[in-house]
């Protein structure tokens, strides 16, 4: 069940949903500042490409330099990419078949708002 649901999320929107992440990897990693942010930005699109089956989890952290990464990445394209992932939850949401891949993109909304201290499982 869960390939058939990743071949249909691909289908309707998951490539551009990936596409989106990997253009903002590519111009952030321009500077040496935004490396990190662009590696963050390729691990999302690795995650938007094939949600089902795959769980997100809180890294044990013991700095605040993850919660420093998460302020700044919300300023710097964290929050349009959070809205993009809410609009197309909500709009998924209007059908029954919809639901689960509504259920992906606010799943992967919560991720986009703070991608640093987690980890793909």
């Amino acid at each position: 069940m869960k390939v058939l649901g990743n071949i249909i999320w691909l289908v309707f929107g998951g490539i551009e949903i990936a596409l989106e992440y990997i253009v903002g990897s590519v111009a952030l990693m321009v500077t040496i500042i935004g490396i990190p942010f662009g590696l963050q930005s390729i691990k999302l699109a690795l995650l938007a490409l094939w949600p089902f089956g795959t769980r997100v989890r809180r890294k044990v952290s013991h700095g605040c330099l993850s919660s420093v990464m998460n302020v700044v990445w919300f300023f710097v394209g964290g929050a349009w990419i959070w809205l993009t992932h809410m609009f197309f939850g909500v709009l998924f949401y209007i059908t029954i078949i919809g639901i689960p891949f509504g259920k992906q993109h606010f799943k992967l909304a919560h991720i986009a708002l703070t991608p640093f201290g987690h980890e793909v499982v």
